[in-house]
């Protein structure tokens, strides 16, 4: 309750003086090159179709996640401008805190989703939206000792090395692993959020490692990369897989059983929200601080579920 009410004051605070040009909720996101992030777009225009405010919407993102640089000037073009307010998805939790900290010198409210800021930058966001990745992590892997095991060994196929969302998620599958199995881990290898990387390195690493059991993929072209390496190999029905995300290459993964599974996030519902949120905060209305948008593990036995069908895209 002290949170609520300190984001309510937080918002008021800075709407006293507000952009000097109003009218544009900026969405930037890590890529606008993956099917994850326009499920995020998707949400943020059902939202915009009820705002009611006279907003309108940009939505931008770099050409990869690795592409931190151009993210950045997104963010510092956004605040240049004048827009109502921000929603981003950071692609690295330390370089985007000196933008963000200019939209808020600037007055505009910044709603942040999917991946954290570095610790003590909080104070420059008015709303957090995001999974709780090392839940998500936690997650998946349960799904893939209930199939391989206890003993054995596994690889980890990560994304981008210290983006906030692969840390918890990594960190998360990585930390459970340990302490509930005596499973070996090989990697993390990070792809860039590259499919072609993650498809080679999986391909290495399969034909490394004859003995293997089980491999995750962290992220969407990630795990796109690794069940294709699978298929590629032969030893889709040899080695167990789970992903993460829900893109329709995962979904058929999932239904002729490449992947055991993939944890899948609510993406349209941090796009959803997260303008629902900044929607508030231009209103003065109460708001929420932080808002978990939840994971569904989708296998081949519920993927036809409602519980699936909400978060697949």
């Amino acid at each position: 309750m002290k949170e609520f009410v300190v984001a309510l004051l937080a918002s008021a605070a800075m709407l006293t003086i507000g952009p000097a040009k109003a009218g544009e909720i900026a969405i930037i996101v890590k890529t606008v090159n993956s099917t994850f992030w326009q499920n995020v777009q998707k949400g943020a225009e059902a939202a915009m179709k009820t705002d009611g405010g006279g907003n309108t919407l940009t939505f931008q993102g770099p050409a990869s996640e690795s592409a931190v640089a151009d993210q950045v000037n997104m963010v510092e073009n956004a605040v240049n401008r004048g827009v109502s307010g921000i929603v981003l998805a950071p692609c690295d939790p330390d370089a985007l805190v000196p933008a963000v900290k200019k939209a808020w010198e600037a007055r505009i409210p910044v709603v942040i989703i999917d991946s954290a800021l570095t610790p003590g930058a909080e104070r420059y966001q008015l709303s957090y939206l995001a999974t709780d990745n090392r839940k998500a992590g936690e997650l998946a892997a349960k799904a893939l000792i209930a199939k391989t095991g206890t003993e054995g060994k596994i690889a980890v196929m990560s994304y981008v090395a210290g983006a906030g969302s692969e840390i918890g998620r990594v960190g998360g599958f990585i930390d459970y692993v340990k302490a509930n199995s005596k499973l070996r881990i090989v990697g993390p290898f990070y792809s860039q959020s590259q499919m072609a990387t993650a498809l080679n390195q999986t391909t290495d690493v399969l034909a490394s490692n004859a003995d293997l059991k089980g491999i995750f993929g962290a992220n969407e072209p990630t795990a796109v990369g690794m069940g294709r390496a699978l298929k590629q190999s032969g030893r889709a029905d040899k080695v167990v897989a789970v992903g993460f995300d829900g893109n329709q290459d995962l979904q058929e993964f999932v239904k002729d059983s490449t992947l055991a599974g993939i944890v899948v996030q609510g993406s349209f519902q941090m796009g959803e929200q997260g303008v629902a949120t900044i929607s508030k905060i231009l209103r003065k209305q109460p708001f929420e601080k932080t808002i978990d948008t939840g994971t569904v593990l989708v296998t081949k036995d519920n993927i036809a579920r409602p519980e699936a069908k909400n978060v697949l895209y």
